[in-house]
């Protein structure tokens, strides 16, 4: 019996725009003109790796050269490693390219390119401050991996265990999606007008209602690209530049407030206590509060229901609106069910931010606002300028993901996984590490944070566990105004328990090495 071959793929041509100076057809330097120009091409960037260059049958097309002569061409660059060839499918510009000396060193030309920078782009994102909120959860490089046992330890909040996600079936979701769009294709229309943002608007009200007791209509909702796309509309919406007074949790999520100061924000922050943000501490001149009431980024207090009604008064007092993020509200493990704080008699004052980044996954990159129907024309029009409207596509996944059931189901098995992490961190807090750490009480979230009892440098101490492959924040990153607390904030969404076991052990360590005495100098 003979054996039936596969049809070989032929190779797409590419499309070659690039211009290349070769002198007049026919010129007896073509092939020289030719391998000038293709290898400044690659060198400068034009040419990237990996890109394929056209056939040689199709160099007279494209460079005007003989077949022979783009041959002898490509053969050259591949000599001088600029190329590579892949039998039957053509030359390709090489991944690596041969080193070539540079004028400058990597420092000296990032300073040339900050003081470039800071006479063309506006100032404000070059800020230290501003840099540093907007890559809060980024460590320094690890130490090099010799030697140790086992990957790194993730103890960095804000962070979702993708492992866990069920994409095949998202997979399938998505493609009936699809395929629904096919016969159907979306128009392009308002933030609030697409085919997909209406079927999710549909599915985000029963979602809210059910698991933070949110109750809204479609035309109150407007999808974002994430969160932070929400506090940049809403920034751009609420802020009068330079007059508009914005009050934030101390600590609290450094992202929001950048997106606040952008917009042109005086910035004001309030301290937190046991009860969350202290409304007494507000400044009467504020116009716009920003809170966390469910799960305090990042100390993960919740909001007591006398200090929410506390500032919901104080904001129709002072004519004030409340900015409510709850970014990982859909997970309570203990007490009774604590709602939202934009409820019916708050919705005038509230604007509620909700993301699927947490619930489901960060890379899907969709958020929403609940708004008080008088600012909704306002916020729409901010978010066309941004982008118009988020992926039709995800939009449509995403809303027959909820109304199948999905959601509910895998919000169902996270809560399970992160209450044992949760357990066992707050155990390892209180059995082995409670000479040097107090957790806070929390009950909500993918996080929880634990305050200094102990003298001892958490800056050092954090940088020393990364010579262990543990990252960990701790609580100084997150301060605006001046720290009144040292301590250490866990997350537990992507660390398995044997890795919560050896990170906790790690920081044991550390802090017998760093306060061997710390037990005899506990504070009260």
């Amino acid at each position: 019996m003979g054996h039936s071959s596969s049809p070989r793929k032929r190779a797409i041509d590419p499309l070659f725009e690039i211009k290349l100076d070769l002198g007049p057809k026919g010129s007896r330097e073509s092939s020289r003109t030719l391998h000038r120009e293709l290898k400044a091409a690659i060198l400068d960037g034009r040419l990237t790796a990996g890109a394929r260059l056209p056939a040689t049958r199709k160099s007279a097309a494209f460079f005007g050269v003989s077949r022979n002569t783009a041959a002898e061409v490509y053969g050259r660059l591949v000599n001088e490693g600029h190329a590579v060839s892949r039998h039957g499918a053509g030359t390709f510009v090489a991944n690596r390219m041969p080193s070539v000396p540079r004028a400058k060193g990597p420092a000296a030309r990032e300073t040339a390119a900050q003081e470039t920078a800071a006479h063309r782009v506006n100032e404000f994102w070059l800020r230290p401050d501003v840099t540093a909120a907007m890559s809060f959860w980024r460590d320094r490089p690890e130490y090099p991996a010799s030697g140790r046992k086992g990957a790194s330890v993730d103890f960095r909040p804000a962070m979702v265990d993708s492992r866990l996600f069920p994409l095949d079936v998202f997979r399938r979701v998505s493609a009936k999606q699809l395929r629904g769009l096919e016969r159907k294709p979306a128009s392009y229309k308002s933030p609030q007008g697409n085919q997909g943002n209406f079927y999710l608007r549909e599915a985000i009200i029963k979602h809210i209602a059910i698991t933070r007791a949110v109750v809204c209509q479609a035309d109150d909702i407007l999808v974002t690209s994430g969160a932070q796309q929400a506090f940049d509309v809403l920034a751009r919406a609420l802020v009068t530049p330079h007059e508009t007074v914005v009050a934030l949790e101390d600590p609290g999520y450094p992202p929001m407030r950048v997106a606040f100061a952008a917009a042109g924000a005086k910035l004001a922050p309030v301290g937190v206590d046991a009860e969350g943000l202290i409304v007494e501490q507000l400044p009467s001149d504020v116009g716009v509060i920003c809170v966390t009431p469910s799960h305090q980024f990042p100390l993960g207090i919740t909001m007591s229901m006398r200090r929410r009604k506390a500032l919901v008064q104080f904001a129709r007092q002072h004519g004030a609106v409340i900015v409510e993020d709850d970014y990982d509200g859909e997970f309570r493990y203990e007490g009774s069910p604590m709602e939202a704080l934009r409820t019916s008699q708050a919705s005038d004052v509230v604007f509620y931010v909700g993301t699927f980044s947490k619930c489901m996954l960060s890379a899907l990159r969709l958020g929403f606002i609940v708004a008080p129907p008088w600012a909704m024309r306002t916020l729409i029009a901010a978010k066309n300028c941004l982008d118009w409207h988020c992926s039709t596509p995800i939009q449509s996944a995403v809303a027959e993901f909820i109304g199948a059931g999905h959601l509910t189901r895998h919000v169902r098995k996270m809560r399970d996984i992160y209450k044992r992490r949760r357990q066992l961190l707050h155990e390892s807090l209180q059995d082995k590490l409670g000479d040097w750490l107090e957790p806070i009480p929390s009950f909500y979230g993918m996080h929880v944070a634990a305050t200094l009892t102990a003298s001892v440098d958490l800056e050092r101490v954090a940088d020393e566990l990364l010579e262990h492959s543990v990252k960990i924040h701790t609580l100084s990153r997150y301060f605006l105004g001046p720290q009144s607390r040292a301590g250490l904030v866990f997350g537990y969404g992507t660390v398995d328990l044997p890795d919560i076991r050896r990170g906790m052990s790690a920081l044991r360590g550390v802090l017998q090495r760093r306060a061997p005495l710390a037990s005899s100098r506990r504070t009260v």
